[in-house]
């Protein structure tokens, strides 16, 4: 009984981690809202992995886990850039806020419909989407023009909705170069976490940013090459 109910608990967490986002956003805690997306995203990989692992997949917690990150990485992240960066705007700025988790939950009704080909995700995860969404709010006061993180909301909103295909690492051969540079960032994720332990979740950004504009940048040479 405990080992079927594992997994859910993991993606329970998940949603838990979301809805205190939505709180500490609210209450002006940019960057500790965006700590529990990070967080949440760790459950996220950890319920799929341990369901396989236990062999207790069910169709309840393929459903429990898409209602699960529409929260967390949906509106979450969503609440997270209204609050630091929208709030100064007019309607255009609730209209941007809905779009990302309405295209959030597109990709993922299409997903449990179609969940694109082996080795490849269709449109950037939700979870990826998310977590760029919260970690870059943490650049918006450095932003001359809030209209760059608009225009950057609806470009993660575009690419989960997008047929642009995305590596799924865990399911395809991983390139030689990674085993070198995964090691290095996490060496560098530690020492960063020690040293500063409040830029954290902007480090984790990157490589988050890197992963969308792979996909885009694969698909846009594929596209050109066969015109």
């Amino acid at each position: 009984m405990f080992a079927r109910a594992l997994p859910n608990f993991f993606t329970v967490g998940n949603l838990f981690l979301g809805i205190i986002a939505i709180l500490f956003a609210f209450q002006g805690h940019w960057k500790y809202a965006a700590i529990m997306v990070i967080i949440g995203m760790l459950l996220d990989g950890l319920d799929g992995r341990v369901a396989r692992m236990l062999n207790t997949q069910s169709d309840f917690g393929k459903e429990l886990d898409s209602l699960s990150d529409v929260i967390s990485f949906g509106v979450a992240p969503a609440f997270i850039m209204y609050v630091s960066a929208f709030q100064s705007t007019g309607i255009e700025g609730w209209i941007i806020t809905a779009i990302f988790p309405i295209c959030g939950a597109l990709r993922l009704a299409r997903f449990n419909v179609n969940p694109g080909e082996p080795g490849y995700f269709i449109g950037l995860p939700i979870t990826a989407a998310g977590g760029i969404l919260a970690t870059f709010s943490l650049y918006t006061p450095h932003l001359k023009n809030v209209y760059i993180a608009m225009a950057a909301t609806l470009f993660l909103s575009y690419l989960m909705v997008s047929r642009i295909k995305y590596p799924a690492f865990k399911k395809q051969e991983v390139p030689r170069i990674l085993y070198v540079l995964v090691p290095v960032f996490f060496i560098v994720l530690i020492v960063s976490a020690i040293r500063y332990p409040e830029d954290l979740p902007k480090i984790i950004c990157i490589p988050l940013i890197l992963y969308a504009l792979y996909g885009f940048k694969k698909t846009w040479e594929l596209k050109r090459r066969r015109s």
